[in-house]
């Protein structure tokens, strides 16, 4: 794989599981353990935004060629598993869109473009929910940094 294929986000503990993640293009976001005053995303919402966030953009780029919403929200939801044999997971993933157009031709076309380009996010657009769906290995290592 190339560079131009290449991904990469970077973090770093800010306290107690609390961080700071960048972006190659400047983007930061915090990410916590979602204690009880904790504001910042834990992990598994961050994962739920990731598939929602990528197949919005894909059902976006299509039906806002059509007519712009007047009315574009999703709700992502699962269950997450503590599994002491198998391992803590999430099941039951569900995107659910709220997506409504303006009366009048465009609408109409872009009302009837919304299900075939929700298909196609999740059958072949969607990067992140292709990948949970297909299931790729995740490699981890600890570098070892010299000791100052």
């Amino acid at each position: 794989m190339g560079d131009d294929t290449l991904r990469s986000v970077h973090f770093e503990r800010t306290e107690n599981s609390k961080y700071l993640v960048h972006n190659v293009r400047g983007g930061t976001l915090s990410v916590g353990s979602g204690g009880e005053t904790d504001t910042d995303f834990t992990p598994v919402e961050l994962l739920l935004a990731a598939i929602g966030a990528c197949s919005a953009i894909d059902v976006d780029v299509v039906v806002s060629r059509r007519a712009e919403p007047t009315e574009f929200s999703a709700v992502v939801r699962g269950d997450k598993i503590r599994d002491p044999e198998q391992g803590n997971r999430m099941e039951n993933l569900a995107v659910e869109f709220t997506i409504r157009f303006p009366e009048g031709e465009a609408g109409d076309k872009a009302r009837e473009a919304l299900p075939r380009a929700v298909k196609m996010s999740h059958d072949r657009l969607c990067t992140v929910s292709r990948t949970v769906e297909l299931g790729t290995p995740v490699h981890t290592t600890v570098v070892d940094p010299p000791q100052s």
